[in-house]
């Protein structure tokens, strides 16, 4: 039996479901990929404990690592005694790569029931000083709009009701295609071209990038779900600089406070980093302000990692307890923000997607308990009568 392992982020998922879908298809046996990502020291000690522990448990297997981390240092990953073969990025999603029996399905990998990723874009630019991922994946490159429609379309007509649109940079889609459409352009036409999609969501923007276009969406498109991922990984001035982040505190939020008078409802989320290089008390103290004045609420913490090869490593660091300490006290501040969001949802009603049997996830992508009989992919409208801990208890409206 031949499957992938995957790590990291959505796309990384995304491109798992093809490559699993192009061994399955070609009849590809005693095959294991292993999906590396980079963006950690530790995702990249992960991957290379799984590739041992799958060799032990599969001495006859071809094991084949693939991924951002692989990219990033091949040489060292083809040493590695129990790996087989190593895949460039660039060709993972590739049929070819893994078989040469012809082709009898779709190219687009089988939908989720619930919640299905939509790559738009992959590659990034910018090359933040502590970021080793436009090493893995290279420069950013859009996917057409015409192709992008496709795939949702194919998706949704296979049953699933949430598209998430992903890509290393998203809002830096467009910027290479003819006439330089932006990510707004890209939500609209995607909304209009298949309107039976019930749900739209958006993962990690740039705040330094997002367009009047898409803005316009969020304020008036009811099918975009009023749910944004941010990627702002501080609220300090001096250490976004050293990040090379293209946006000061206050424009994260001004943009967090304009989009809330677009959409009142809405909901954000983002990525910051604890104990990045020189990072002073007085420094963290300023995003852990930063999570009150843009007024965050389900946050993704993570303690800096060195990555050997970007500026951010060579930089003065900080003693490792120190940094985990300061992610506690972030994840300390997120759950603050996400058990307020719960308590204000409680008694209203909300149209939760059911993600597997007896849970799912609101709009606002807060966890739901639900009926168990309530089959994957559905979405239906509860009431939001109480909390269980950091999920929302629900029942049935009258209508339902």
């Amino acid at each position: 039996m031949s499957h992938v392992v995957n790590f990291g982020c959505r796309l990384n998922a995304r491109e798992a479901g093809l490559m699993s879908r192009h061994l399955e298809s070609g009849g590809v046996e005693n095959t294991i990929i292993v999906n590396t990502c980079a963006v950690t020291a530790e995702a990249e000690r992960q991957a290379r404990q799984m590739v041992r522990r799958l060799r032990r448990e599969n001495p006859s297997a071809i094991i084949v690592a693939t991924g951002c981390a692989s990219e990033v240092d091949r040489q060292a990953w083809a040493a590695m005694p129990e790996i087989d073969r190593v895949v460039a990025n660039n060709i993972k999603t590739r049929r070819e790569t893994w078989t040469t029996t012809p082709a009898s399905l779709q190219t687009v990998p089988p939908a989720a029931r619930a919640r299905t990723p939509v790559e738009v874009q992959n590659g990034c630019d910018h090359h933040c000083t502590f970021c080793i991922i436009p090493r893995g994946r290279g420069p950013s490159r859009s996917r057409p709009t015409e192709d992008v429609i496709n795939d949702v379309r194919n998706i949704v007509s296979s049953g699933c009701n949430e598209v998430v649109l992903t890509g290393v940079d998203i809002t830096a889609w467009g910027q290479d295609l003819p006439d330089r459409p932006r990510l707004g352009n890209l939500v609209r036409a995607i909304l209009a071209g298949v309107p039976e999609l019930p749900r739209l969501r958006l993962t990690s923007l740039d705040v330094a990038e997002v367009d009047e276009t898409l803005l316009d969406a969020i304020a008036s498109e009811e099918r975009l779900m009023p749910h944004l991922h941010l990627s702002l990984q501080a609220g300090d001035p001096m250490i976004l600089k050293r990040m090379r982040r293209r946006h000061a505190p206050p424009d994260a939020v001004r943009f967090c406070r304009k989009v809330r008078r677009l959409r009142p409802e809405i909901v954000f989320g983002a990525d910051l980093i604890a104990g990045f290089p020189t990072e002073s008390e007085d420094m963290f103290a300023n995003t852990l302000a930063h999570v009150g004045d843009c007024g965050l609420t389900w946050l993704h913490v993570f303690p800096y990692s060195e990555r050997p090869g970007t500026p951010a490593a060579r930089m003065p660091s900080l003693p490792r307890h120190v940094r985990k300490e300061r992610a506690a006290r972030l994840r300390q501040a997120g759950a603050a923000a996400a058990s307020s969001c719960l308590d204000s949802l409680v008694g209203s009603t909300s149209a939760v997607l059911v993600e597997a049997p007896g849970r799912g996830r609101t709009e606002h992508y807060a966890p739901v308990v639900t009926r168990a009989d309530l089959a994957a992919g559905s979405i239906h409208k509860l009431v939001l009568t109480g909390r269980d801990g950091d999920r929302l208890l629900s029942e049935p409206t009258l209508e339902h």
